[in-house]
């Protein structure tokens, strides 16, 4: 394998992409911890809001030609409703907040520092935007004892703390979707991770630090 090239793309130049990166969220999303049975139509339409978005940066990864990964990232102005919500309760400037939606990449190029990388290609294309002091994401938590836990598997948190996030149990949003073998969508909350991009001190809403 050749080492694998990162390219950020913006609005239209997205398009091409889009099929692949919807083929490629599907495959990764799957796995565990998050089960999710997705089908191209949906996400595409997903994918489309980062092409929609004028600000939004989505961060490719390349062998040669081939798309092997892809994070995004976008302001949180321009996400739905829903992932907007805990910060507009919390009482919170959604204008200085990025959120940074996934990154996905497939397992032979796994354990090759490619998602500090993309940690860092968003947080350049967050400081781009005058108004941003702060990225976030959210993960979901699925118990110790989940029947679908694979044998190695281990949460990530402790590579987010690595690059400066902490963990809000205090702060999560609502989003439902098909899990594998399932018939019908189920509610899934997801727990945010903040950190500061500009120095300014994360809100106090109970992050744990843990």
């Amino acid at each position: 394998m050749s080492e694998p090239r990162l390219e950020t793309f913006r609005g239209h130049a997205l398009a091409p992409f889009l099929p692949e990166l919807a083929r490629l969220r599907i495959t990764v999303f799957r796995e565990f911890p998050y089960l999710y049975e997705g089908d191209a139509e949906s996400e595409q339409r997903y994918l489309g809001r980062y092409a929609a978005s004028p600000a939004a940066a989505v961060v490719i990864a390349f062998d040669g030609a081939r798309v092997i990964g892809a994070s995004t990232c976008l302001p949180l102005i321009d996400e739905t409703a829903a992932v907007q919500a805990p910060f507009l309760q919390a009482g919170l400037d959604a204008r200085r907040f990025w959120y940074f939606g996934e990154s996905v990449l497939l397992p032979a190029w796994r354990g090759q520092g490619l998602g500090v990388r993309f940690f860092a290609a968003r947080e350049d294309a967050a400081r781009g935007d005058k108004n941003a002091d702060f990225a976030g994401f959210c993960a979901i938590e699925r118990p110790a004892d989940h029947p679908a836990r694979p044998a190695r598997w281990q949460p990530l948190d402790s590579f987010w703390r690595r690059r400066g996030f902490t963990r809000y149990p205090g702060l999560s949003c609502v989003m439902s979707w098909k899990e594998t073998g399932s018939l019908h969508e189920t509610e899934h909350s997801l727990v945010f991770w903040l950190r500061s991009l500009s120095g300014a001190p994360l809100p106090a809403l109970g992050g744990d630090g843990s």
